[in-house]
């Protein structure tokens, strides 16, 4: 059965709660959950806000195939409160982006696989380093635990709580 990484996050309203939500929806609609990273509390990334946000990121064993977890990310992301996804970044209640399909690469109009700004940003390399270290990205052939460590992302990630 094909693993899918997903990143959960969000800044607006019971973050937590939000989080649980979805979670809650992802092990209904798309498959088991099998892992998951802390909780991290992180530095908006691409804008300003006073809010910070959680993030989380989920190995989900699935059926489903991409576009079918695609479909499905966007019908919880609405339940959790999100009004559309937007081309722009923007405080949010929710927001999840599919990172890894197993070793699939994807490129469409749709949906884009490997996520491609994966090793841009250290509020998904932290976590997804936590999750799976040795995990080889599809496109770049390097371990996350080394584009952690090549990231010029300098934005704050800590874990949730402390």
């Amino acid at each position: 059965m094909p693993d899918v990484y997903l990143i959960l996050g969000g800044n607006l309203g019971d973050r937590i709660n939000n989080l649980q939500k979805a979670t809650e929806y992802i092990s209904r609609d798309i498959g088991e959950i099998v892992a998951r990273s802390s909780i991290y509390e992180t530095e908006p990334w691409g804008f300003s806000h006073d809010s910070s946000f959680i993030n989380q990121v989920l190995r989900v064993n699935t059926t489903l195939k991409p576009l079918q977890v695609l479909e499905k990310i966007i019908d919880i992301e609405r339940l959790c409160g999100r009004s559309s996804k937007s081309k722009e970044y923007t405080a949010r209640k929710m927001d999840i982006d599919i990172l890894f399909y197993n070793n699939k690469i994807i490129n469409s109009d749709r949906l884009i696989i490997p996520h491609p700004q994966i090793q841009e940003r250290m509020f998904v390399l932290v976590p997804m380093a936590e999750l799976q270290p040795d995990f080889i990205h599809p496109v770049l052939q390097r371990p996350v635990s080394y584009l952690k460590e090549e990231c010029n992302d300098r934005r704050w990630v800590r874990k949730y709580g402390r």
